[in-house]
């Protein structure tokens, strides 16, 4: 997984920018809940009066408020605010805003910062309830008679006059009994309490009030909104550059892992399946493209949410912070057992879609074959078979993540319930807000959610973890065939020569030989023909020299250079290939002749197809050159085929031909007419025909003769006839001997 990591290197500034934007969707979204609070305790509980300290308050109120508080409180209170009455030069002004100031001076406060506002809020508040309490149980008396501090007193004295001339150590006990009534509420809740006395106070003085509390919910929620388009803008600026670093991320490693399964040889490809590369290369790269996009959406966003909705949640109320607490215990103990359940059934999906894709591939790629022996029936069981493993395990995947979604769900109803009911009862007992117990509600939804997230991460997480090591794989496979650190150049004095010294040869992780002490030179110019039965080891002798196979044993050497010791593409550049199963690929033919040289004019593209007997069949098509050709080559005959594949060695002008069992699917007219135009046409250039037809090798300048990996005989047709009994008996097994001696 490391080295998968690795690839998100050049994508580090979109990262940030990312994350960034994460860091303020998730701000922004913790943000929500507090200012939801704020609206129901502020906004519509206290009628938008935010604090204790009433901006406008009438002298006769504010002397009585001076009565319950210190010396240094009192001095405090009223250096923040400033008396108005008919001698002050702004009276008129403050007359229009306030018109209780017709019958009585009042205090405006002055522009004081939050500090000392945050100072006298809870002073004020419990003066504001205490002088409110006392004016309400005058008003309620019953019998004449109030208590006030444990002592019954007569309604109609002026209690307050009382209270401002006692000394300063009975008041001093006085504010300790009423600060001993006030300890069992919160501060908010003091504050909260006394917003109402001061709604009362602005009503005597002539505010509107109701216009003061539409103007502050209104304000709010305006941030509020403000707040929830700063989020959505985000959540769409994450998804945007999220998308860019994976696709990049899956770009690159698709193009790494072509480039590197490009430079394996055919030993690599005998390790990793065609269909299992094809599935690392599409599927296993998806799975890492949609980990690093939930990952970078969820793996930052998702902590802070957690962290921060805890600590939220507990500002708004330690006393709940349990119903926290036993929900992420369960949370996470759900996670840990879906992953240990679904780990493990996750690398056996992988090997499962290997397997179909095999299955699939095999079955479209051999349909003819599966027609023709009637094994339609059988194909499809085999692909029913593969089809229903990777169903019942996708399924119990599935079925196991199904059970996660309705399980969280449960939770967190079941912890929204459970603060509803404990929150209510803390409010009846006047220790919590009604907008804090939504605030503690939504940040435990968030909570969840948080845990939520990072349960889909934990479960993507295995199964990319399992695709990323498939993909690692891959990628640190190094090619057994490369090229040398210090390449040497060809010869340009023997310029299509090909010679063998001493070769042997054997397969990687085989016991014994295919090729067996091969020795032997061909000269420039040369027509040489390869013969031998089934298995001798004909085509393996002619990837030796595109360097396809090393030789285990002694050299191989191509204009007098040893193929292991110059670059691949430079030896691959002077040979010009037609291998035993002929391919064409998906586009014109014109576009396949020019395959092997894009510069390729015109005339030397119909040159080489005159020389391939192709130019016949290709006249004859509406479109000629520019015909469609299916991939594969499947919409044209096999010996169509193979002559265009043909054609597209002979427009590549290489100094080495060879043809592996290239004219196998043409009939002898084509054939002959064939060589007669490359013998005529390739004089100067080395040519090697690999074949089992005597009739294709007869007039080659030399023919080798190979038997279970041997050299057996090497000369013309003439000499092998008398000298070499494999060539012989090869010989006379295709034709008689009078027509074997007449041509």
């Amino acid at each position: 997984m490391a080295k998968i990591i690795g690839y998100i290197k050049p994508y580090i500034a979109l990262l940030f920018m990312a994350i960034f934007f994460v860091v303020v969707q998730a701000m922004s979204d913790l943000a929500l809940p507090d200012y939801m609070s704020i609206i129901v305790n502020k906004g519509i509980q206290q009628g938008g009066i935010v604090n204790a300290v009433p901006e406008v308050i009438r002298k006769d109120r504010m002397d009585k408020l001076l009565i319950f508080v210190s010396d240094s409180e009192k001095e405090m209170i009223l250096d923040s605010y400033r008396l108005i009455d008919s001698s002050s030069k702004d009276y008129q002004k403050y007359l229009k805003k306030y018109p209780v100031l017709k019958k009585e001076a009042v205090y405006v406060l002055k522009n004081v910062d939050k500090q000392r506002i945050d100072k006298m809020n809870i002073p004020m508040a419990k003066a504001l309830l205490t002088v409110a309490g006392i004016e309400k149980a005058k008003k309620n008396a019953k019998n004449g008679v109030i208590e006030f501090n444990g002592r019954q007193i007569p309604a109609n004295v002026d209690l307050f006059m009382i209270l401002s001339k006692l000394p300063e150590e009975q008041r001093s006990r006085i504010e300790d009994e009423i600060n001993k009534k006030f300890s069992a509420l919160g501060d908010s809740m003091i504050v909260q309490a006394a917003a109402a006395v001061v709604k009362d106070e602005y009503k005597e003085v002539g505010v509107d009030t109701a216009a003061l509390q539409t103007r502050y919910i209104l304000h709010m929620g305006l941030l509020m909104f403000l707040i929830t388009i700063l989020s959505a803008f985000s959540t769409v600026m994450v998804a945007f550059f999220g998308s860019k670093v994976a696709a990049g991320v899956a770009r690159d490693l698709r193009k790494d892992l072509f480039t590197r399964v490009e430079s394996f040889s055919i030993a690599e490809f005998e390790k990793f399946s065609t269909a299992s590369l094809i599935t690392r290369t599409t599927n296993d790269v998806m799975q890492i493209q949609m980990l690093f996009l939930i990952m970078i959406r969820m793996v930052f966003y998702a902590p802070v949410m957690g962290v921060g909705g805890i600590f939220k949640a507990l500002a708004k109320s330690h006393s709940m912070s349990w119903i926290i607490a036993l929900a992420v215990g369960i949370l996470i103990c759900l996670i840990a057992v879906l992953y240990r359940v679904a780990m493990p059934k996750f690398k056996l999906m992988q090997k499962l879609i290997d397997r179909l894709n095999l299955v699939a591939r095999e079955n479209l790629s051999g349909i003819m074959v599966v027609r023709a022996f009637n094994s339609e029936e059988f194909e499809e069981k085999r692909f029913d078979d593969a089809n229903r493993d990777l169903t019942k395990v996708g399924l119990f995947v599935n079925r196991t993540m199904a059970v996660l979604f309705p399980t969280m769900m449960f939770i967190m109803n079941s912890v929204t319930l459970l603060i509803v009911w404990v929150g209510a009862h803390q409010i009846q007992n006047s220790s919590m807000q009604v907008g804090d117990m939504l605030a503690f509600m939504q940040y435990s939804i968030q909570i969840i959610f948080a845990f939520l997230m990072m349960s889909a991460l934990f479960i993507m997480i295995p199964r990319a973890s399992v695709s990323a090591e498939r993909i690692a794989e891959v990628l640190s496979t190094e090619p057994s065939i490369k090229d040398p650190q210090n390449p040497k150049s060809f010869d340009e004095s023997k310029k299509g020569m090909v010679e063998f010294r001493n070769v042997s040869f054997k397969y990687p992780g085989a016991e014994e030989y295919v090729l067996k002490n091969i020795s032997f030179t061909i000269l420039p110019g040369q027509q040489v023909g390869i013969i031998g039965c089934t298995g001798s080891g004909k085509s393996t002798l002619v990837n030796l020299i595109m360097r396809f196979y090393d030789a285990t044993e002694g050299q191989v050497l191509v204009d007098g250079v040893d193929v292991r010791e110059v670059r691949q593409a430079n030896l691959r550049k002077k040979i010009g290939y037609v291998p035993q199963k002929s391919w064409l690929f998906s586009g014109t033919i014109k576009s396949n002749l020019k395959y092997g040289r894009d510069d390729a004019t015109d005339e030397e593209i119909v040159e080489a197809a005159e020389i391939a007997q192709a130019l016949e069949f290709i006249e004859e098509k509406p479109d000629r050159f520019d015909t469609e050709i299916a991939q594969g080559g499947t919409n044209v005959s096999g010996g169509q085929k193979q002559r265009l594949s043909i054609a597209r060695a002979l427009v590549k002008k290489p100094e080495i031909y060879i043809f592996d069992e290239s004219f196998s699917a043409l009939d002898f007219r084509t054939e002959l007419a064939l060589r007669r135009k490359l013998r005529e046409r390739l004089k100067d250039a080395t040519v090697i025909m690999v074949s089992q037809r005597v009739a294709t090798m007869m007039h080659a300048d030399r023919i080798i003769v190979l038997d279970d990996g041997e050299l057996v005989g090497i000369g013309t047709h003439e000499e092998l006839m008398k000298t070499c009994p494999t060539y012989r008996e090869i010989a006379l097994s295709q034709l008689p001997e009078e027509e074997i001696v007449h041509e």
